[in-house]
């Protein structure tokens, strides 16, 4: 099967560049339809579906490829291959930010900028590196997941996306949690959660954009300006917008930084 039909690729817009939209955990490509059609008049948009997101091919979820990120990035490599994508623009959300700077490290050619939004290289407290969670956290995180997935999905998409006062946004993204199949949504949080990728970080020598959002509790500021000093060609902006999901929080903020950088 071609990676287009497995991932669901949809291209749009027209333009000699492309850009290319990556999803976070639990998500889908719907996540970008504020932003994306915003770059359609300059831009090529390539949005897809990770492997066992919304409309992808869900039999060719592998348990031992998405054991970790490298699975995820091999699919990112291969989308480009197919379209014959050289130079893009590279916008990934959350997990999916580290999966654009390991496939930038492998095929350098591929993408001539990043743009990270609320990107993590480990979750996980270590020394001196502030993370967000102590890894008994995370742990208690994944177990409750386990045992409960549904129930996880209702209570934690509030607190991820982050603005109470606007409950349609939680409640979507809880919808699109619980759309998810559990044990392939269980096996997608381990592998987020459990990766770190601080070793990788200054491979990605491209220009990248890091946005981070006010009070992110996935994603934390100390974890932002982290990333900023371990890339070496990177830019740090500091959004007004809250929570980890400013794709769908605060799309102007979000199309207004990304074309500031490009």
């Amino acid at each position: 099967m071609s990676a287009l039909k497995r991932n669901n690729v949809v291209v749009r817009g027209k333009g000699s560049t492309a850009m290319m939209f990556a999803h976070g955990f639990g998500c889908d490509q719907n996540m970008w339809r504020f932003v994306a059609p915003a770059f359609e008049e300059s831009y090529q948009t390539v949005l897809f579906d990770h492997v066992g997101a919304g409309g992808s091919d869900l039999a060719a979820y592998s348990h031992e490829k998405y054991n970790s990120l490298e699975g995820y990035a091999e699919d990112i490599i291969e989308i480009a291959r197919e379209l014959r994508l050289e130079d893009a623009v590279f916008v990934g959300h959350s997990v999916s930010a580290m999966m654009g700077i390991i496939v930038a490290a492998k095929e350098p050619k591929l993408f001539k900028n990043l743009v990270l939004v609320g990107p993590s290289p480990s979750y996980i407290n270590d020394g001196d590196y502030i993370g967000g969670f102590t890894k008994a956290q995370i742990e208690e995180l994944l177990e409750s997941l386990d045992s409960n997935h549904l129930g996880w999905s209702m209570s934690m998409a509030p607190v991820i996306m982050g603005n109470p006062d606007r409950k349609e946004l939680g409640e979507e993204l809880a919808n699109s949690f619980c759309r998810t199949d559990p044990e392939i949504a269980k096996h997608f949080a381990r592998t987020t959660f459990l990766t770190d990728c601080r070793d990788i970080l200054a491979d990605a020598r491209i220009p990248a954009l890091i946005l981070q959002c006010s009070d992110d509790v996935i994603a934390p500021q100390d974890v932002g300006e982290y990333v900023h000093r371990k890339m070496p060609n990177s830019k740090l902006v500091l959004m007004a917008a809250t929570g980890h999901c400013p794709n769908l929080s605060a799309p102007e903020e979000t199309i207004a930084a990304i074309k500031a950088f490009l």
